[in-house]
């Protein structure tokens, strides 16, 4: 499996090619950002391991332009910006996972090998989920309510494909924030209400299906089914 390094610090992109060679990935290294685009054009890597600052440049402004690109690779995003906004600005751009710096190398081969199982996965099947109206299709990451596609933000479909994973079961503020965020890091804000609030906001034409907040234990999607 192909893979692109795109990372301004030449020592950083060289151990990390070196790693993943060795874990039998063909890996080839940029570090220019203006030379990611055409280079992922040119080889078609499946994952691409994109440093979020180059040179200062946020190389969140080219996700867009990669995700147009078909097939449409993997994006894993590195970063010295831990803040959970900016690990929402960069799933809502088009990122498909967000590792902070420093990071272990254990660790980003074990996201890399997720990445590769979900470019694969829908050469192999198609998955989805129902729970009331709302349908789920996960190799399309598309929602639909009652036949229609709902208009989510990709922090808004993670969160709601989790919480569809796991109708009418307890999750907690923590495995919230570890699955649909990728961090372990409480804020201390009230993001999660905030977005919790939007999906209610879409979901409500659905009379059978209601997000529950539990103070002090989490949150759940209660689904009564009446049939």
């Amino acid at each position: 499996m192909r893979i692109l390094i795109s990372e301004d610090e030449l020592a950083l992109a060289n151990f990390l090619k070196k790693g993943l060679s060795a874990e039998g990935y063909e890996c080839s290294v940029v570090n220019r950002l203006n030379e990611v685009v055409p280079t992922i054009e040119k080889k078609m890597p499946k994952i691409v391991i994109l440093d979020r600052l180059f040179d200062g440049v946020d190389s969140i402004q080219i996700l867009s332009q990669i995700k147009r690109i078909d097939p449409k690779p993997m994006v894993l995003m590195l970063t010295a910006l831990d803040e959970v906004a900016e690990r929402v600005k960069g799933l809502e751009q088009g990122a498909d996972d967000y590792l902070c710096k420093p990071f272990d190398f254990d660790e980003l081969l074990a996201r890399v090998k997720v990445l590769a199982r979900r470019f694969e996965e829908p050469n192999i099947q198609h998955r989805l989920i129902t729970v009331g109206t709302i349908e789920i299709f996960e190799d399309e990451k598309l929602a639909k309510l009652a036949g229609h596609e709902l208009c989510l933000t990709k922090i808004e479909y993670e969160l709601l494909l989790y919480f569809c994973q796991n109708k009418n079961k307890v999750l907690t503020r923590e495995k919230i924030l570890s699955r649909v965020w990728k961090t372990n890091h409480d804020p201390l804000t009230n993001i999660i209400d905030v977005y919790i609030s939007k999906l209610r906001k879409k979901l409500e034409t659905d009379t059978l299906i209601s997000i529950q907040t539990l103070r002090g234990s989490g949150y759940r999607l209660n689904f009564n089914d009446k049939n």
